[in-house]
């Protein structure tokens, strides 16, 4: 609820500003006649940071469903394909564009979401366009020819993909670094649960009587209802907007008296170019000066594809090669579910020392603490990829061997996904969202090029060879943890965009230290 105490007021003095976000700031600053509003004190009911434990984790599991939803819509139509091709006469191939330009969807997406969530607030942004992503469905549901479902299908890919993009903001709004590694699990569970759900569901739908459009049907209902849900139960979580709100309040609450007060950045006039470094222009200049941003997204791009990959790789090892149904073919993708839920499992075991870490951190741990279960991962996404593409290319091999390989892969890719997105919003904390933003549109892009390409290579290399490369690769980028862990820290000294506030705690430790040494 809102406080309606009087505020205390301290002279402008630019050392009492916080070295981090909006949200960590506890202190009024007066600039000319303004007096710039904050919270009510470090207990302040109305900071993300004070909801209670359970409300948080409501907040989170809202979050989940709108991503799980979108993450769906991606991956529901593979199991149509054929049907599409079949009535809109088209290839094979070009059916494959219906994942492809949805993907690409993904890339185009979040430079707006992203930092635009740090401009208008989380719920806005993200409910605008969920909402509009559902109509888009309509489009493709209805469409006559390739062109239309394309096109409208591109479009659903732009607007669905802010949940995704504003998670890690929403995560670093409400949660400290224990909680919020447990939150992005469960959040990254959710990302690949989707895919997983969407051959099963979409293949029965296109194969019963109902047909390949009320895939695209079921995708309005969900969307439609996760936007009503979102818009009713959804709170805003960003600092800066609640501030905001509780500013324009204020002066409601007594025009004359409070007409000075104003949220730090409220009303501000946006210059056309100050409002494109804010929103398109940081994505790309993080993708391109932050070394730690670009190889964690290079390495998190290319296990990415490997799901997307997966849905053009499992035809040919279930159906093909042992006969099994569309329906059925879906049901094997229980086994990335399945390596999901182990991956949430073994992230929260690699956290039981943060709570110890934050009291000798002062709440700012290193982020390299986040790589461990990454550095596991690697490996383990070679084995599995290997596994699979062997076992699976020898029709001989009953079906359930190749499909259990598929956990290893699962977990393994769901425990890359937490670790490296937990180090990214441990790394940029207030400008974890952008950071999202570009780690998004390049490993949606990757995503999307794998459709268009997997099913030729599978069929030229065969099987096994093809999942060979691919675990090349995988083992080439896989010390890419291991490159962080070490260096890390070294690397974010120079960064314009990481805080490092724990190197900063490390120095105060050290000088302490140093202190006590002396006194003996």
């Amino acid at each position: 609820m809102a406080s309606d105490e009087p505020l205390s007021k301290v002279p402008n003095d630019d050392k009492t500003q916080s070295d981090v976000a909006a949200s960590s700031q506890e202190v009024l600053q007066t600039e000319d006649t303004r007096d710039f509003v904050t919270w009510d004190g470090p207990d302040d009911p109305e900071n993300p940071k004070n909801w209670s434990y359970a409300y948080k984790w409501w907040v989170t599991g809202i979050v989940c469903i709108l991503s799980l939803d979108v993450t769906f819509a991606s991956a529901a139509p593979t199991s149509a394909l054929g049907f599409i091709a079949r009535d809109l006469h088209v290839s094979a191939e070009t059916a494959n564009l219906v994942t492809t330009v949805f993907l690409l969807g993904y890339v185009a997406g979040p430079p707006l979401w992203g930092p635009g969530s740090e401009l208008l607030g989380r719920k806005q942004i993200s409910l605008f366009a969920i909402g509009a992503y559902a109509i888009f469905n309509v489009g493709q549901a209805r469409a006559q020819n390739i062109g239309t479902l394309l096109v409208t299908r591109f479009f659903a890919g732009v607007f669905g993909c802010a949940p995704l993009t504003n998670v890690g903001g929403i995560v670093a709004d409400m949660w400290d670094p224990v909680g919020g590694g447990h939150a992005l699990g469960v959040f990254v569970a959710s990302v690949f649960i989707g895919p997983v759900l969407g051959p099963i569901i979409g293949g029965y739908i296109a194969t019963s009587h109902l047909g390949w459009r009320w895939v695209f049907w079921v995708l309005l209902i969900s969307g439609g209802a996760c936007t009503v849900f979102g818009f009713v139960f959804l709170p805003e979580t960003y600092a800066p907007t609640l501030l905001a709100r509780k500013a324009r309040r204020l002066r409601k609450l007594d025009p004359v008296a409070n007409k000075n007060i104003f949220a730090k950045g409220e009303n501000k006039k946006w210059t056309l170019r100050e409002l494109l470094c804010s929103t398109i222009i940081r994505p790309f200049t993080m993708i391109i000066f932050e070394p730690i941003l670009l190889l964690v997204t290079l390495y998190m791009s290319l296990v990415y594809g490997i799901i997307y990959g997966l849905f053009e790789a499992y035809p040919l090892i279930f159906i093909e090669k042992r006969g099994l149904t569309i329906p059925q073919t879906g049901l094997v993708f229980i086994g990335i579910g399945i390596g999901a839920v182990l991956a949430v499992a073994v992230n929260w075991y690699f956290l039981r020392p943060y709570p110890r870490l934050l009291r000798e951190w002062r709440g700012f741990p290193p982020p390299e603490n986040r790589l461990p279960p990454s550095m596991i991962a690697g490996p383990v996404l070679v084995i599995g990829t290997l596994w699979l593409g062997w076992t699976g290319n020898y029709a001989s091999i009953p079906w359930y061997v190749p499909a259990m390989g598929s956990i290893l892969v699962g977990m393994s890719i769901i425990l890359v996904f937490i670790s490296c997105l937990s180090y990214v919003v441990d790394a940029y904390l207030m400008y974890a969202a952008s950071a999202f933003a570009a780690n998004t549109m390049i490993r949606s892009g990757v995503a999307a090029a794998f459709p268009l390409f997997t099913t030729q290579m599978f069929k030229g290399m065969r099987i096994n060879w093809a999942a060979t490369l691919i675990a090349g690769f995988s083992l080439l980028l896989a010390a890419v943890p291991f490159i962080f862990y070490k260096y890390g820290p070294r690397i974010r000294s120079g960064s314009s965009f990481a805080p490092c506030m724990d190197l900063k705690i490390a120095k105060e430790l050290a000088a302490e230290r140093e202190k006590e040494r002396e006194e003996v």
